[in-house]
């Protein structure tokens, strides 16, 4: 009886080290879990306000999201897809209205995005570039 107390203590003892060993090997700051920047955070995270003039264009890098906050803005397709409006689930063609506070996405770096029909605000994450 006594050597199976022994043995249980033992391996109370040996689990509690393994479980503190693993613990420790994701704590803030190792390379498991490394310590970001605020700036970092709020890149990844936070979308920009961006205005766009009557005319102008924002085409989206890979995995860029629009959200159309105000004005009249249409899509602008890569010739055989659409960017995506993840709020209805559909593709938007060239041409078809963006309808306002609907997240749209861009699934390539191939030249979809929106293009200003009026003076708009846009909210944006992700790659872009206007022309």
């Amino acid at each position: 009886m006594r050597k199976v107390f022994i043995i249980t203590i033992a391996f109370t003892a040996l689990l509690g080290v393994s479980v503190a060993a693993w613990a420790a090997s994701d704590s803030p700051g190792t390379e498991g879990d490394p310590i970001v920047s605020k700036s970092y955070v709020d890149a990844k995270t936070s979308f920009s306000p961006i205005q766009l003039t009557q005319g102008q264009k924002l085409i989206g890098a890979e995995g860029a999201e629009i959200i159309l906050r105000s004005g009249e803005a249409s899509a602008i397709d890569n010739g055989l897809n659409g960017i995506s409006d993840l709020t209805f689930g559909t593709d938007l063609m060239t041409g078809n209205q963006v309808v306002l506070n609907h997240l749209l996405l861009v699934p390539r770096s191939d030249g979809r995005g929106i293009s200003a029909i009026t003076d708009i605000w846009i909210m944006v994450r992700g790659s872009y570039t206007i022309q």
